[in-house]
């Protein structure tokens, strides 16, 4: 019987996405005998520091890469927003799925409440300096604390806190049926999503002929296209989860547009800028758009970030 291992890490969503991914395989291939490895990341273990401060690529990715590397795993999915926008010499981003509507969400203690509506000096739970600064661009007066953890344990957080709000991407929520808690969505001119928030990428040994085969048809070319554009946006600024960077990406009739920002920590200074290309330019297009943002004074602000 043919056989394909998935490499995952073991939060809930992580295990959704592989579980959805063996499931699109099974229907696809009905005599595929399918198995979900769990592996543990750095990201994983550490829990009670902020990820900007962990000072590490590749935080909930590079245990996943060395098993295949090492051929102990034939694909390991991920978030893409997770995934480094360099991988390591040996290993390919095969297969990007159709991506889940990528933006954020306000989850408050009454329904309804959006960014506006929240009280004046109102606390906000984050664990992202992306929306941590645009938050205090919009509202300058918000408090913004840390919030670290998967899905569950978040809201879970914030049900027994006293904060007002927390933030989170719509797709984590939305995949493990937690819904009910989203008090209202925030668009992504407001709050411009991490770059390829909402799609799974499937990473493979570029040796590994066999896996690529079987997972070509989970391939989602639009959505391909889109990520390209902002992983070549973020690359070029240098970014990981240590920069303020928000990048969206998405294909119209007339091509391609991709709308990117980078903004200050304290969110009182932000370079936002977009782009519109031909689909196949996807890549030229990121590179553009960072080339602009940078010179409209963004230099500045990543500086001061890599610096401290």
């Amino acid at each position: 019987m043919d056989k394909i291992i998935i490499g995952s890490r073991g939060s809930k969503l992580a295990l959704w996405q592989a579980n959805y991914i063996k499931k699109e395989l099974k229907r696809i291939h009905k005599n595929l005998y399918v198995e979900i490895k769990i592996i543990k990341t750095k990201g994983d273990k550490i829990l009670n520091e902020a990820l900007s401060n962990i000072g590490d690529q590749s935080l909930f990715t590079k245990e996943l890469e060395e098993e295949l590397l090492n051929n102990k795993i034939d694909i390991a999915v991920h978030s893409l927003k997770d995934l480094e926008t360099t991988l390591p010499k040996g290993l390919k981003l095969a297969v990007v799925t159709k991506r889940h509507p990528a933006e954020d969400v306000l989850i408050a203690k009454k329904k309804g409440t959006t960014l506006a509506s929240l009280p004046e000096n109102a606390v906000v739970a984050t664990g992202s300096l992306r929306r941590k600064s645009q938050l205090l661009h919009l509202r300058p007066d918000l408090k913004i604390v840390g919030l670290r953890g998967n899905v569950p344990t978040r809201i879970n957080k914030f049900l027994k806190s006293n904060w007002d709000a927390i933030i989170l991407a719509r797709a984590g929520v939305e995949r493990l049926n937690l819904k009910k808690y989203i008090s209202s969505y925030i668009k992504n001119y407001e709050i411009v999503p991490a770059v390829g928030q909402g799609a799974l990428g499937i990473e493979i040994n570029k040796k590994n002929k066999r896996a690529a085969k079987l997972i070509k048809p989970l391939h989602d070319d639009k959505t391909f296209s889109e990520i390209t554009a902002e992983r070549a946006f973020l690359k070029a600024l240098g970014g990981g989860c240590k920069v303020p960077v928000g990048g969206y990406a998405v294909i119209k009739l007339n091509g391609l547009y991709l709308s990117g920002i980078v903004a200050s920590l304290d969110g009182r200074t932000t370079y936002a800028k977009s782009v519109r290309g031909k689909k196949s330019d996807a890549e030229k297009i990121g590179k553009t758009l960072a080339k602009d943002i940078l010179k409209a004074g963004a230099k500045q602000i990543l500086n001061e970030i890599y610096k401290n």
